[in-house]
C-alpha cells in the first residue's frame, strides 16, 4: 500500500511593523529616537500613503518633534493628492511642512515654513535604485541654483540590505541653518525613506 502526501505551500506574507529610527550626530552618538504610531490594519492596508504619526524622543524619553502625515493617494497629477508631512516642535507647535513637488520624472520635495512659504527644495535622482552606490538627494535653495546640503541613503552592502530591513541615511546641512529648519530636515529624511525606499 502506497503512502501519498500532499505538499501545501503558503505565500510569504510580509507584515508591516511600525517604523523605528535612531538619530545620531556626526560623532555617531544617539541623540534622538523615532517611533511610528499607527495601527496594524492601517499599516498593512494603506501602504506608504497611510496616515501616520511619527514621534521623535530625546534621550530622556521626552517627545521633542512630532511628524503628522495625513492620508493621501499616490497620484501626482492633482495638487490635493501630493504627499506631505507636518512637523511640530515642540509637539503642538507647527514649524514646517515637507511636501512632494509635482514633477513628471524627478523626485522633488519642497520644504516650507509654518506659513507654507517655500524655503528649500530637495531633488533626488530619477532612479532611486542604485546597486552598491549611495543615493543622493541634494538640498538646494528654492530657486534650485545653490546646493546647501544633501540627504544620502548609504549603501550598506547587498547582503545586509537583502536580509534585513535596515537603512542608513546621512544628512548634511549648514550649521547656521535655522533650528526649526533642522528639525524639518529630519522630517524630510524620514519622508524620503517612507515614500522612496
Amino acid at each position: 500500500m502506497g503512502v501519498s502526501s500532499e505538499h501545501i505551500s503558503f505565500p510569504r506574507i510580509k507584515i508591516e511593523t511600525n517604523n523605528k529610527y535612531e538619530i545620531k550626530n556626526s560623532l555617531g552618538q544617539r541623540i534622538y529616537f523615532a517611533v511610528e504610531d499607527t495601527d496594524c490594519c492601517t499599516r498593512n492596508c494603506s501602504a506608504s500613503f497611510r496616515p501616520s504619526t511619527m514621534r521623535i524622543f530625546d534621550l530622556m524619553s521626552r517627545e521633542v518633534i512630532t511628524l503628522e502625515k495625513p492620508q493621501r493617494c499616490t497620484s501626482c497629477c492633482c495638487p490635493c493628492c501630493l504627499q506631505e508631512i507636518e512637523i511640530y516642535s515642540p509637539p503642538g507647535t507647527l514649524i514646517g511642512y515637507v511636501i512632494r513637488a509635482r514633477h513628471p520624472y524627478q523626485r522633488k520635495v519642497t520644504i516650507q515654513d509654518e506659513d507654507k512659504k517655500d524655503m528649500l527644495r530637495i531633488i533626488g535622482p530619477f532612479c532611486a535604485c542604485r546597486c552598491f552606490k549611495d543615493v543622493v538627494f541634494e538640498i538646494k535653495s528654492i530657486d534650485e541654483e545653490n546646493v546647501i546640503g544633501k540627504i544620502s541613503k548609504q549603501c550598506t552592502g547587498f547582503v545586509r540590505e537583502a536580509l534585513a530591513d535596515y537603512t542608513y541615511f546621512d544628512i548634511h546641512f549648514p550649521l547656521d541653518l535655522d533650528v526649526k529648519m533642522k528639525a524639518v530636515m529630519i522630517g524630510a529624511c524620514l519622508f524620503i525613506d517612507f515614500h522612496v525606499f
